[in-house]
């Protein structure tokens, strides 16, 4: 019985161990991705998380977390507009273009007004 404790605690402190270098390359990522510190305010840190890294981690968590999520959340946004920009000009066609032969079809009766808007929405969005 003993031999099994011991692989299932051996497999707990892997699992504890990977989920503290996810958070550690986490917060080197948010810590060299925020353009407001300085570098020696970046250098400090990474000393503190290399000389108490529990602890600097924790205290970077509390000091800096909000700030940490809304810089990820800045780069998710900027990376989903890029994605829509590249499709677009991948598509080949812009906004107005789609507008615009969305009134022909309107003008032709193709599409109801309803419709249309719908269309005009999605082009500008």
């Amino acid at each position: 019985m003993s031999e099994f404790l011991q692989s299932f605690w051996f497999i707990v402190e892997i699992f504890l161990f990977l989920a503290y270098l996810m958070v550690l390359f986490h917060i080197f990522a948010d810590l060299f991705r925020d353009s407001k510190l300085n570098g020696w305010i970046k250098a400090l840190w990474v000393v503190i998380l290399m000389v108490l890294p529990l602890f600097g981690s924790l205290i970077y968590l509390i000091s800096r977390g909000q700030g940490m999520n809304q810089r990820s959340a800045a780069a998710a946004a900027a990376a989903q507009r890029a994605t829509t920009d590249y499709i677009r000009e991948a598509a080949g066609r812009s906004p107005a273009q789609e507008i615009a032969d969305a009134q022909a079809l309107f003008e032709k009766g193709a599409i109801t007004r309803d419709e249309f808007a719908m269309l005009k929405s999605k082009a500008l969005s």
